[in-house]
C-alpha cells in the first residue's frame, strides 16, 4: 500500500472520529495543530455513510484487461465490481440453466412413458393376434363338424346335398 493512500484512509478515519464523536475535539484543543484546524474549516466534513462509501471503494481496484489463469483460479475476477456489472449476464445463464434442466428432466419422463406405451401395445398386439388365431381355429367348418359329431344330441348335422341356387327374375 502506498504512502499516499495510508495518509488518505487516516485523514478520513480522523473525520469520522471527529464526526462520531465532537466531544472528543473540545476536550484536547491542542492536539491537532493550527493549520488542521483551518483545512477543517475550509472543508465540509463528510457523512459517515458517504466516509464509509470512499473507503469501501477505494480498495477495488479496476479489473485489468489481461486475465491470466492465476488470476482466475486466485478469485480476481470475482471482485465486487465485476458482479455488480454482470449480474443481469449471471442471472440469465442460471435461468437458462434451469430452464435446460428442467427441460431434459421432461424429455427423459417422456421417453420413459413412451417405452412403456411401446411395451404395452407390443403386448396388447400379441393378444389380439393369438385370440384372432383360436377364434379362426374353432370357427372353421372342419372343427364345427367334429363337434356335432361328438355332441349326439344336438339337432343340428351337416347337409348331404349340396345347395340349390334360387334365381329370382328382375321384374323390369
Amino acid at each position: 500500500m502506498s504512502k499516499d493512500k495510508e495518509q488518505d484512509i487516516k485523514s478520513q478515519e480522523e473525520r469520522l472520529v471527529v464526526e462520531i464523536s465532537p466531544e472528543t475535539e473540545k476536550a484536547d484543543p491542542k492536539a491537532k495543530g493550527a493549520d488542521d484546524k483551518e483545512e477543517a474549516k475550509d472543508e465540509p466534513l463528510p457523512t459517515l455513510s458517504e466516509a464509509v462509501r470512499e473507503i469501501a471503494t477505494e480498495d477495488e481496484a479496476p479489473l485489468s484487461r489481461n486475465f491470466t489463469l492465476q488470476k482466475i483460479l486466485g478469485g480476481d475476477i470475482l471482485n465486487t465490481s465485476t458482479i455488480r456489472s454482470q449480474i443481469y449476464v449471471l442471472l440469465l445463464i442460471t435461468f437458462f440453466l434451469v430452464l435446460y434442466i428442467s427441460n431434459r428432466y421432461s424429455c427423459q419422463r417422456s421417453l420413459i412413458e413412451i417405452d412403456r406405451l411401446n411395451k404395452e401395445l407390443l403386448d396388447a398386439k400379441y393378444k389380439a393376434l393369438s385370440s384372432s388365431s383360436l377364434l379362426t381355429e374353432k370357427s372353421r367348418e372342419s372343427h364345427i363338424l367334429e363337434l356335432l359329431k361328438a355332441n349326439r344330441d344336438s339337432t343340428l348335422h351337416s347337409p348331404e346335398q349340396p345347395p340349390y341356387i334360387i334365381t329370382i327374375p328382375e321384374n323390369e
